[in-house]
């Protein structure tokens, strides 16, 4: 997202300060799951620290001057909140936010009415105590001085836990509440390693990598990979891909990248393999983002290189793949995903179809 795009909840998150409701501190303030957007040009927000697990999101904050840091113990006046739609992994970030806080400091966050905003304001009342709330574009805004009575320290130690990392699929794989398909194996994703050739070899790639149950897959199925790079935008879940990863490192040398699929890759690979993402902020649908993978995995790929790919059948990629591939079938379609094997061309190929 540009800094000139819509963000209702981001712009309702400030309306407070806008209109001298609430005052911003001269200490500062800490803006968990930050946002770029033009609401936070539009007046001097001094001593703004940014935490932003979503390399698309940190990119574009630090683009715009921002100062974004990794995660620590500091405390703040003032603590910013714009929680995501898993509840777990929202009551976890409430309690981060009041561990973060200055003795007498403000919680503020912000949700869009139809991501939970109603449960999102009832959640940090029950560990914060009572808040201040406002509604606007289509949002809820909230506040509050924590301190009061009201709230329930005992019920914000045991939210602080809500998104720790855990075994799922009967202790096979490790993953935690907010990450894509975070307790389960992905149908598509399923589907996808169901199809994989055993002839793939050499170096490959896994593009939106998520905890890493593609790559867990294409190293168990396909015994001439060399080399593995994992690229993953969010660093939640790339952290627990290498939890995952972790008994293949003698198997195969593995690569960990904090990265955006849509800025290229610095390296070239003869196998790709992708579940490629088609949703943005809101759940918006964005099918360019999976276009724009695939226009990517045939840049990356050496001539002759394999592109193994799912995605739901409806979305619109065949012009994208017919242009960047020689050749281009449909492995399998099954409850309504299709799987995918592009070959990018070599030296002297035609296009097949």
């Amino acid at each position: 997202m540009t800094s000139t795009q819509a963000d209702p909840a981001l712009q309702a998150l400030l309306l407070p300060f806008a209109d001298g409701t609430l005052a911003w501190p001269s200490a500062g303030a800490l803006f968990l799951r930050a946002r770029d957007g033009w609401p936070l040009h539009e007046r001097p927000l001094p001593g703004l620290v940014c935490e932003q697990g979503f390399k698309p999101d940190a990119d574009a904050l630090r683009r715009s001057g921002w100062d974004v840091r990794a995660p620590d113990d500091g405390k703040y006046p003032l603590v910013l909140v714009l929680p995501p739609r898993q509840r777990d992994e929202a009551r976890a970030l409430f309690a981060e936010a009041l561990d973060r806080l200055q003795p007498g400091g403000v919680i503020i966050a912000s949700a869009a009415n139809d991501a939970g905003a109603k449960s999102h304001e009832a959640d940090l009342a029950r560990i914060a105590g009572p808040l201040s709330s406002r509604s606007k574009h289509k949002c809820r805004v909230f506040w509050t001085r924590p301190g009061a009575a009201g709230g329930d320290a005992a019920l914000a130690a045991q939210w602080r836990g809500l998104d720790a990392p855990r075994p799922i699929a009967g202790g096979r794989f490790t993953s935690r509440p907010g990450v894509f398909a975070w307790d389960r194996i992905d149908a598509a994703s399923a589907l996808l390693a169901q199809h994989l050739p055993a002839d793939l070899r050499g170096n490959a790639a896994d593009l939106g990598a998520g905890w890493g149950y593609l790559s867990m897959e294409l190293l168990q199925r396909c015994p001439g990979i060399a080399a593995l790079d994992l690229y993953e935008a969010e660093a939640r879940a790339l952290a627990l891909a290498r939890v995952n990863l972790e008994p293949f490192a003698a198997r195969a040398a593995l690569g960990f990248h904090w990265h955006d699929v849509t800025a290229g890759l610095p390296s070239r690979y003869d196998v790709i393999v992708s579940n490629p993402p088609f949703h943005a902020q809101g759940n918006v649908a964005r099918p360019d983002i999976g276009r724009r993978f695939i226009a990517v995995a045939a840049e990356a790929l050496r001539p002759g290189g394999r592109l193994w790919l799912v995605a739901n059948r409806h979305l619109p990629y065949e012009q994208v793949l017919d242009a960047s591939f020689g050749s281009v079938r449909v492995a399998a379609q099954h409850d309504g995903f299709k799987v995918v094997e592009a070959v990018k061309a070599g030296h002297g190929a035609g296009r097949v179809r």
